[in-house]
């Protein structure tokens, strides 16, 4: 790709042969995936209600454990599937067809896979290194954690004892009230 600049403000780009090749290729995907979506209108709403079923048959199960509840939300779950359909519709022709068409000529882009597998090997190696420090760290935070824990449970039985204590207190001043403090029981009798 060669740039040239015209002015400050303005750059004009001249592509080769085979780049502009590449971006028209490109573009006949990304048309040819808009008018399958439109084309086959029914078929795509119809791939969208069962991906609707799917995942909130997968989020009820995952998140709802009351069997009762389950099965409620589960009959409950097809009252907004239309409006789900008309917006993911919508969401589809717009999104979509880019998407696909990206993933598309990514998948058939053979040399950014040697630079994916080299980057893994280094990686992997750092993330040795960093695991050691991962598991160094967490055991630091899990012995700072037990600490907290059992500072936490001497709080809170000081407290306790602290209201325990309290309130025995007050419940036995009102009966001292009633006696003097240099009270005799032989003394009344004389």
């Amino acid at each position: 790709m060669v740039m040239t600049k015209s002015d400050k403000t303005s750059q004009i780009v001249v592509l080769t042969r085979q780049e502009q090749l590449f971006l028209e290729q490109k573009h006949d995907i990304l048309l040819l995936l808009k008018h399958l979506a439109e084309s086959e209108e029914v078929t795509v709403k119809l791939v969208l209600d069962r991906l609707y079923d799917i995942g909130a048959n997968n989020l009820i199960n995952q998140k709802i454990s009351s069997p009762i509840l389950k099965r409620v939300l589960l009959n409950s779950t097809k009252i907004p599937k239309p409006v789900f359909r008309i917006i993911a519709y919508y969401w589809f022709k717009q999104n979509c067809p880019q998407l696909i068409t990206d993933w598309l000529i990514e998948q058939v882009a053979f040399t950014a896979i040697e630079s994916d597998i080299e980057e893994i090997v280094e990686m992997n190696s750092n993330s040795l290194q960093n695991t050691e420090l991962e598991l160094l760290k967490i055991k630091q935070l899990k012995s700072q954690v037990r600490l907290l824990t059992r500072i936490l449970i001497i709080v809170i039985a000081a407290l306790l004892g602290s209201f325990t204590w309290l309130f025995y207190i007050t419940q036995i001043q009102p009966e001292s009230n009633l006696q003097p403090a240099n009270f005799c029981p032989t003394c009344i009798e004389e």
